[in-house]
């Protein structure tokens, strides 16, 4: 059963795209599946020193769609996922904000779940993600099989430094 016993469901849609990367964070985190954000693009909005490079954003679009996976996780693995995003309930300054969001499992309206979402703080000319982590979003994506039309339109047209 979903969001079971204080589990919550948290939606990917960029590096944690990566598995391992996923598990490194969360080692609970099991994969529920691919799902849709609808009224929302990607974007690179945000610099990030450790990433050397501009970091993933879905921003608002009405007519877009940003593609990834929803995981269930601990709580406990939410407040660790919360440091790895920076963002801190109630913070300032925060580099990401955590919202809950309707997401689609298998793109389908008819399967809506709520999930945990983070978005970025916007920054002026954040510059280009860096290779390697478009190359690891790309990974991702394919690896969790997200649809072709998604990665060939948005993903793989990705421009970066």
């Amino acid at each position: 059963m979903l969001g079971t016993m204080g589990d919550v469901l948290y939606f990917a849609y960029g590096s944690n795209l990566d598995f391992d990367q996923m598990k490194g964070r969360c080692p609970s985190a099991r994969s529920v599946g691919v799902a849709k954000l609808p009224g929302r693009r990607l974007a690179f909005t945000r610099w990030s020193g450790g990433r050397k490079g501009a970091v993933a954003d879905a921003v608002a679009d009405p007519a877009g769609e940003v593609w990834g996976v929803v995981y269930e996780i601990t709580a406990e693995d939410l407040e660790v996922l919360d440091r790895c995003e920076g963002f801190t309930p109630g913070g300032s300054g925060n580099a990401y904000v955590r919202e809950k969001c309707t997401v689609w499992l298998d793109g389908e309206e008819q399967r809506p779940v709520q999930a945990e979402v983070y978005f970025a703080v916007p920054e002026e000319n954040p510059g280009l993600p860096s290779r390697d982590y478009r190359d690891q979003i790309l990974r991702g994506a394919r690896d969790w099989r997200l649809p072709p039309e998604y990665i060939a339109r948005v993903l793989e047209t990705i421009k970066a430094q």
